[in-house]
Parts: C-alpha cells; sequence; structure tokens
C-alpha cells in the first residue's frame, strides 16, 4: 500500500505540470468534509472551485449516476437520448432562457458563446470583421478562444495571436464600455460576478447599463455565469437578481455537481439566428451520463429550494468574516455575493492557505491576496463556526 508521498511522487513522474498542486491525495467525501488517503479529516470550503454544490456523497445524485451507468452511457448527438431531453427542459425552467447546447466544460460553454454571437452578426451583415468587448481581470477558460476574452495579460500572453477583434473595458465602469463600442461591435461578454479576478460582483447600475447599451445598439450581451450561478450568489443565476435577461449565457461546475458538463443557452430570438446544422458540434456533450446527473441536480435545487438556503446561510458567512476582518489589519476588504466570498490582504494569503490546510480547513485563493470561499451550498453556521475558528488562528 503506498503512503502519500508515493502517489504524489507518481503523479509528479506522469502527468504534465501544469498545476502546482497541495501535497494531498483525496480519497473520499461526505457532506462537507474531504478525507485524504491516510484518514485525515477536512471541512472543504472550495467544493472543487464552486462545483460540488450539494456537498459529498448526496445517496439520492449518486443513485441517479449509477442508474443511469447501467443503462448507457454515449450515443453521441445523431440520436436523442433522454437525460439530455429532461435536462434541456429543467435547465430553462430554472434560468428562463430558451434554448441550450450541451458540452463538457465552461470554456467549452464559452467558445459556443462566441461562435454564435459572430454568427448572429455574420448573418445581419454577411460581415467578418466583428469586434467583442470584454473585461479587464476577467476570466473565462483556457481555451483560445476564451482565453482571448480574459481580460489578465499574464494569462494570453505567451498564447497570442488570440482570435482577434477583441476590446477590453474595465468592470463596473459604463464609460469605459462605451468607448470600446464602434459599428464593428457585436457583443459584451462579462462575468455577473468576476470570480478569478477578485470575487467582485457587477453593480446593478452597471449591469442595467450595459444591457441598455446592447438593446440601443443591436449588440449580445453574454453573462458568463459558470462559477457564479446555480444558486450560489442566492439566485438560480445572479443576473436574476436585477432581472437583467442576457442573449446568451454560459454554466457548467454546480450544473453537473462533480461530473463534467457545461452549457451555453440563448434567447429564442439568438437561437433562431445563429448557429446551425453543421455550426457547432461535440462528441461528448449531451451526453446521458451527464445529462442524468445535471438532471437530478436540477431537480434536488428546485426541489429543496438551494437558492433560498444560501439567502438565508450567506449573511451569516459575510458577518463571520467581517469579524475575522474587523480583527486584522492585514485584511483590506470583504467583498462577493452569496456563498462566493473573498477576503483581500494587503500580503500573499498562500501562507495562511497552507496553515489552514494542515489545521483541516480547505481554502483556495483568487489572486496572490485574496482567500475565496465557495463552499458547497448546503453549508450550515456550524460550517461557518468552525472555518472562521481555524481561519482566525492561521492569520499572523
Amino acid at each position: 500500500m503506498q503512503n502519500m508521498k508515493q502517489w504524489i511522487d507518481r503523479a509528479e513522474a506522469d502527468l504534465l505540470h501544469t498545476y502546482n498542486r497541495y501535497q494531498i491525495v483525496f480519497d473520499r467525501g461526505e457532506g462537507m468534509y474531504l478525507y485524504d488517503i491516510e484518514g485525515k479529516k477536512y471541512l472543504d470550503f472550495v467544493a472543487g472551485i464552486a462545483v460540488f454544490a450539494l456537498g459529498y456523497a448526496n445517496k439520492e445524485y449518486n443513485a441517479a449516476i449509477k442508474d443511469q451507468v447501467d443503462k448507457i452511457l454515449h450515443t453521441s448527438n445523431y440520436y436523442y437520448n433522454i437525460p439530455a431531453i429532461e435536462a434541456a427542459r429543467a435547465l430553462k425552467a430554472y434560468s428562463g432562457m430558451d434554448r441550450v447546447f450541451f458540452c463538457n466544460s465552461g470554456a467549452e460553454a464559452v467558445e459556443g458563446a462566441i461562435k454564435a454571437a459572430r454568427k448572429y452578426a455574420w448573418l445581419k451583415d454577411g460581415r467578418t470583421d466583428h469586434e467583442i468587448i470584454a473585461m479587464n481581470k476577467s476570466f473565462h477558460g483556457r481555451t483560445m478562444g476564451a482565453l482571448s476574452v480574459t481580460g489578465n495579460p499574464h494569462y494570453r500572453e505567451a498564447f497570442e495571436p488570440g482570435i482577434g477583434n477583441i476590446r477590453f473595458a474595465d468592470y463596473n465602469d459604463l464609460d469605459s464600455v462605451k468607448a470600446c463600442i464602434n459599428e464593428h461591435t457585436c457583443a459584451i461578454i462579462m462575468e455577473t460576478v468576476q470570480g478569478e479576478g477578485g470575487l467582485t460582483p457587477a453593480t446593478e447600475e452597471f449591469l442595467r447599463g450595459v444591457r441598455a447599451l446592447c438593446d440601443e445598439k443591436g449588440i449580445l450581451l453574454i453573462l458568463d455565469e459558470i462559477q457564479c450561478g446555480m444558486g450560489r450568489t442566492g439566485y438560480p443565476f445572479a443576473w436574476q437578481k436585477y432581472g437583467v435577461r442576457p442573449d446568451i449565457m454560459t454554466c457548467a461546475k454546480a450544473l453537473g455537481c462533480g461530473v463534467p458538463i457545461g452549457a451555453f443557452l440563448l434567447t429564442e430570438e439568438v437561437a433562431q439566428h445563429s448557429l446551425t446544422s453543421g455550426d457547432h458540434g461535440t462528441t461528448y456533450g449531451g451526453n446521458p451520463l451527464a445529462c442524468r446527473a445535471a438532471a437530478k441536480v436540477l431537480e434536488i435545487f428546485v426541489r429543496d429550494d438551494i437558492a433560498g438556503h444560501v439567502r438565508q446561510v450567506a449573511p451569516y458567512l459575510e458577518k463571520k468574516l467581517d469579524e475575522i476582518k474587523a480583527g486584522h489589519s492585514c485584511i483590506i476588504e470583504r467583498r462577493g455575493a452569496g456563498l462566493m466570498q473573498g477576503l483581500v490582504f494587503d500580503r500573499p494569503v498562500g501562507p495562511i492557505i497552507d496553515r489552514a490546510l494542515e489545521k483541516g480547513l480547505v481554502l483556495i485563493n483568487a489572486g496572490a491576496e485574496i482567500i475565496r470561499f465557495v463552499p458547497p451550498l448546503v453549508l450550515e453556521k456550524q460550517h461557518i463556526d468552525a472555518m472562521a475558528e481555524i481561519l482566525d488562528s492561521c492569520i499572523d
């Protein structure tokens, strides 16, 4: 039987080193807790980066997946399958959008959204010089299209040129967006709450202002809800708090609660005047296993009012984080929405996260100086108390 270090050594010999991983091999999970292969228990405030919304080992969710494994896993998109039909209908009802395309990840969803926007513009005027406005400090994924609209030059510089015709505006600065608009602009893409960029929500004024600009100029609004969607802010999708409906929306992460699945959703207007047969596809997207998982997740979210639970418990998390901030002069700010929160420090947070991990608390950063809190959405006040006690003891 190999120990933790032996497994890590094997991984470092075989896997491409594109992650600076923590020196832990996780083995199983239960509720709000993870366990490593040596049996140590950890309180999880990462949820696989906002993925495991229902917590670990949810029996109903697991049973649905096991049942589908015994039926069929894959057919390709040349044929219909019932889980995809059911998941699409449930996701439409939960989001208020009209059409669904299932893929395998958030980055793929962004790629599809970009293609839909450009095809929509091309059908209007036949031109191929259309531009997309994205936001500085944004993050949309690692594939070439998603990377091209990611507003952090550090992520892009080694892989330039990207897809081209992208302009960057400042988030929550409507004048900056206006300055980027010209006759070539076909879409504006933004996260409703910036994740990697610092846990910053769009202000209502900004979101409504961008929507109004899009309506005035005939521009499509693409909202990236990959991390902030699926109940994380206390609403099914973050834009619903303000009623600012996008033309195209992307989602992933908690949609599958661990099984890889993403989707981009469109209004009927955009769906009828953009991608058509042969324009876009995926081998695994919409497969029965992933869609059975998503359909069950959506069923549980609606039945148990997961978003409502977030609205109940999130203020307590904010309160405890504010108390920690008040006790440490190195913390500059708390910001975020719902169960997507961040503490901004005046120094790198890596050592704090390392100490917390040693004490059985799993945290991640969002940039070098921000600790991010994206726990499973089923957490309760006692989990917040336990987290706060450990974190407070780890801050010098």
